[in-house]
């Protein structure tokens, strides 16, 4: 559905205002970690605070790790193998200059990941709570290459990083002591990709973009009032046909979604069948997203991939056949594949799932 000509001429003066170009993203809480282990990237060194002592971690130096632990309420920080111990409520981390800084952070024995921009740690309920304060564009590159799919078209790479920068904008503050969570909670997040590869790429060439809402059904003069940057979901695959939150019930957002035809996957439907416990099953309802949320939580997401399937007692079990990947709702990345493939650009797709939406240049003004 299209926009009047004079919405579009309101919207072109439209000037969205970036309020924050960085994001703050909970990383690696999955894990509730009690101690933290910490590095420089290649020459890279990290200045450490800790309250009003500071220290260098550099790999020329010889000093070039850090090991990070609860004690008590506060954060200790051993450097050098015991050879100076800091103790602090909060520890920061940034460059020499006080700046962004590429480190490595690892849940030793776990999981060690590489960042770029600036750390605090500080100790919440008995555990360590890292959070990463990163350039919105680091963050869009990293959930593209953490979301996308490695043979994924630029157009689509395109379409999700749009969307992906769309969420940042618009979704703030949803964990009380950082913005978002590096899981599918909010946006999956990794390490930032090299600058040569698609992920990045995707990020790049579409910097500062966002999707806004355009409700026509509102008089023209409204429009502007109205075109925000609107949280923009996307799933792996929808079963056919995109869900609305209130199909699945999710509370409705500023941007009401519109349930629309997804052709390829109507004719490629993604399949899976999984077997539950009755009592399992007995907590989970077919298109009731939070149900099938809380069951992740506990099973892991691969137990109900999506929430479009049935359900059928067989012996001790309950069967559960479905189809889709994901809560079904926004961009569906299997489509926007299909659709690049064929040859529609990355805003082609993204009108096709964001029905009454227009894209526009953070902290810019006007469509593009």
């Amino acid at each position: 559905m299209r926009i009047s000509i004079l919405a579009t001429v309101l919207l072109a003066g439209l000037f969205v205002q970036a309020q924050n170009v960085d994001v703050r993203v909970g990383v690696l809480g999955l894990f509730r970690p009690h101690e933290l282990s910490l590095s420089p990237v290649a020459a890279s060194a990290l200045g450490v605070h800790a309250g009003a002592e500071s220290v260098v971690l550099e790999a020329s130096s010889g000093v070039k790790i850090a090991h990070i632990r609860v004690r008590g309420d506060k954060v200790e920080i051993d450097v050098g193998a015991g050879a100076r111990v800091l103790r602090a409520s909060e520890v920061t981390v940034s460059s020499r200059e006080n700046g962004p800084v590429d480190f490595l952070l690892a849940v030793p024995g776990k999981i060690t990941r590489h960042y770029r921009g600036t750390l605090a740690v500080r100790t919440v309920s008995a555990a360590l709570t890292a959070v990463v304060t990163m350039d919105l564009e680091t963050a869009v590159a990293s959930v593209v290459a953490a979301e996308g799919t490695v043979d994924g078209p630029p157009e689509a790479l395109k379409a999700l990083a749009v969307a992906a920068r769309s969420y940042f904008a618009a979704g703030k503050g949803r964990h009380r002591d950082f913005d978002f969570c590096d899981t599918t909670h909010c946006q999956f997040l990794r390490e930032p990709p090299a600058s040569a590869s698609a992920a990045a790429q995707a990020s790049s060439t579409t910097r500062g973009l966002v999707i806004v809402f355009q409700s026509i059904s509102q008089s023209v003069f409204q429009v502007a009032d109205r075109s925000q940057p609107i949280a923009a979901m996307y799933t792996r695959s929808c079963s056919g046909r995109t869900r609305t939150p209130a199909e699945v019930g999710l509370p409705t957002a500023s941007y009401s979604y519109y349930a629309v035809e997804c052709k390829y996957c109507r004719q490629h439907p993604s399949r899976w069948e999984s077997r539950l416990s009755d009592k399992d099953a007995a907590t989970l309802g077919s298109s009731n997203e939070p149900s099938r949320l809380r069951l992740g939580r506990r099973l892991g997401w691969s137990a109900v991939p999506s929430n479009s399937f049935v359900m059928r007692k067989e012996g001790e079990q309950t069967v559960v056949r479905g189809v889709g990947q994901g809560h079904g709702i926004g961009l569906c990345q299997a489509g926007a594949k299909a659709m690049a493939e064929a040859g529609a650009d990355f805003r082609e797709i993204l009108a096709h799932y964001y029905p009454n939406t227009a894209i526009v240049t953070l902290g810019g003004t006007g469509q593009k």
